[in-house]
């Protein structure tokens, strides 16, 4: 029995240490599932900051370049929240002010000159993201009201460095932005990360070139990109969608149309143009969902 005390004594502690471990090991796993999108948010926000004061020092160059990685950061940010199943309240607030701090503060700030007009028209750009953040929520799953104000950002950036800076481009091109981002027209969710396989080599390449090319390759991708998003929405960047996401969709969408005025007379027609389990968010389905909210 003497003997036999410390062995025990020995295995008992081995056991309490290993079980002690192990239970700290999983909390950080489930620390990490609950918090990487938000880390990636923070991300976004953090290359925001830095484009802001890279542009009041002059850096132009970095600013724009810094504008395109919080474009790629934000585009993952969801994707990974759905994936680990962690979106929050906390991540939808996180990814609302990271996308106002990037593509609101700092992409306005590329507009700036010493020109009041340019300063202006910063300010209107501003404007326009604060206003298609905070109330052109389409409350319709998978769906934008307005373009969503990644892509614009993402094109001033390009289009900036492409230019060299022109003043009369860049003034042309927030125009449009503002036009598009103010607009009532709804947009698919690309769900780049979450659908076909080439959207995924697509953002895979995106962040191949924005770390190992020179720029002029690299904004010309980034244009190509999301100019298609903006010419050609839901004939190519709907979101693809399986069969759980579809009847999610079905159930959400009838929940949230059913108040309005139109509803008793088009819901019927729901079924006829609503995504199968193998199909997109169509042409038909925008159309009608339109005429449902107004």
């Amino acid at each position: 029995m003497i003997l036999l005390s410390p062995s025990s004594g020995f295995f008992q502690c081995t056991h309490t240490l290993f079980s002690s471990d192990w239970a700290t090991w999983i909390q950080l796993k489930e620390f990490a599932r609950k918090n990487a999108a938000n880390a990636l948010s923070v991300g976004n926000m953090v290359m925001g900051m830095s484009s802001i004061l890279c542009s009041l020092n002059g850096h132009h160059h970095a600013a724009c370049w810094l504008v395109l990685i919080g474009y790629l950061l934000d585009l993952a940010d969801g994707a990974v929240a759905r994936h680990l199943n962690a979106c929050s309240a906390l991540g939808a607030k996180l990814d609302d002010f990271a996308d106002f701090t990037t593509f609101g503060i700092a992409t306005s700030l590329l507009l700036r000159t010493d020109d009041l007009p340019d300063n202006i028209l910063s300010m209107c750009y501003f404007l326009s993201v604060f206003i298609r953040l905070c109330f052109f929520s389409s409350g319709i799953p998978f769906m934008y009201r307005g373009l969503p104000c990644t892509y614009p950002s993402a094109i001033l950036a390009s289009a900036s460095l492409l230019s060299g800076g022109n003043t009369t481009l860049l003034r042309l091109v927030a125009v449009a932005m503002i036009l598009f981002m103010s607009s009532q027209n709804f947009y698919p969710h690309d769900r780049v990360l979450e659908s076909q396989a080439w959207k995924k080599v697509v953002f895979a390449g995106g962040v191949v070139m924005v770390f190992c090319f020179s720029f002029p390759p690299v904004c010309v991708y980034y244009l190509l990109w999301s100019v298609s998003y903006i010419l050609f929405p839901t004939s190519l960047w709907s979101s693809k969608l399986n069969s759980s996401c579809c009847r999610s969709f079905q159930s959400n969408l009838r929940c949230h149309l059913t108040p309005f005025k139109n509803a008793q007379k088009l819901l019927p027609k729901l079924s006829l143009v609503t995504p199968s389990p193998v199909g997109h968010v169509t042409p038909q389905f925008v159309e009608l969902t339109e005429k449902l909210i107004t």
